[in-house]
C-alpha cells in the first residue's frame, strides 16, 4: 500500500460571528505574508483539492502557486448548520437550548434541524479523503474547521468530545498520513 500525505489546510478567515457552514461567505486573503509563508511550507509538487465553498477555493487559489488542481470535492464542505447558519449561538440556545447543547457536548447523532450531525460530517469528509488514496504522495486539502477535526479524531482515535479541544487556526495545517499501519497525525494546527 502506497503511503498518502494529506496537508489539510484550513481556509482564510471570514471574520464571520455566527454559525457558517453551507453558508458561502469569501475568506479574507489580504495577509499576503501569511499565504506566502504557508505556500512555501507545502510540498510543491503536491496537487491542491479544495471544497467548492468560495472560502476555500479562494484560498486554494492562492496556495495553488505551480501546483496541479483537482476538482472541488462538495464531500470537503463544512457541516451543514442546517437553520443553524448565520444565526449566533446565543439567538439559537433561545429557541433550541437542549438540541444546541446535546449537539456540542455530546457530538454525533444530533443535528441541527434540516442540517447533518457530526457523524453525517465525518462519514462524508472520510469518504473524500478515501478516494485521494494513492492519488499522489502528498496531496493539499483546502477545507474546514469541521472536516479537519474529522480527521484528526480519524487518525488518533479520540473521541469527537477530545477532538473538539483542538484550536484550528485559519490559514493553519494540519498533516494526516495514512500508510501501511493505518492512519496518524503528524502535525495538528501549525501556522507557518
Amino acid at each position: 500500500m502506497t503511503e498518502t500525505t494529506f496537508w489539510w489546510v484550513r481556509h482564510g478567515p471570514t471574520h464571520a460571528k455566527t454559525m457558517i457552514g453551507w453558508t458561502d461567505l469569501p475568506a479574507d486573503l489580504s495577509d499576503r505574508a501569511a499565504i506566502k509563508r504557508l505556500s512555501d511550507y507545502l510540498p510543491a509538487d503536491a496537487p491542491v483539492i479544495s471544497s467548492p465553498l468560495s472560502r476555500a477555493v479562494k484560498t486554494a487559489d492562492a496556495l495553488q502557486d505551480g501546483r496541479g488542481r483537482l476538482t472541488h470535492d462538495p464531500d470537503l464542505r463544512e457541516i451543514h448548520f442546517g437553520q443553524w447558519e448565520n444565526r449566533t449561538f446565543a439567538d439559537i440556545d433561545a429557541s433550541e437550548p437542549a438540541l444546541i447543547r446535546a449537539f456540542w457536548e455530546t457530538p454525533g447523532a444530533a443535528r441541527a434541524p434540516g442540517g447533518e450531525g457530526w457523524h453525517d460530517l465525518s462519514k462524508r469528509v472520510c469518504r473524500a479523503a478515501d478516494r485521494l488514496l494513492g492519488h499522489a504522495p502528498e496531496v493539499i486539502v483546502v477545507a474546514h474547521l469541521g472536516a479537519i477535526l474529522t480527521q484528526i479524531e480519524r487518525a488518533t482515535g479520540m473521541t469527537t468530545t477530545e477532538v473538539f479541544g483542538h484550536k484550528i487556526d485559519n490559514l493553519s495545517v494540519t498533516c494526516v498520513v495514512h500508510g501501511r499501519s493505518g492512519w496518524r497525525a503528524e502535525t495538528i494546527n501549525h501556522l507557518p
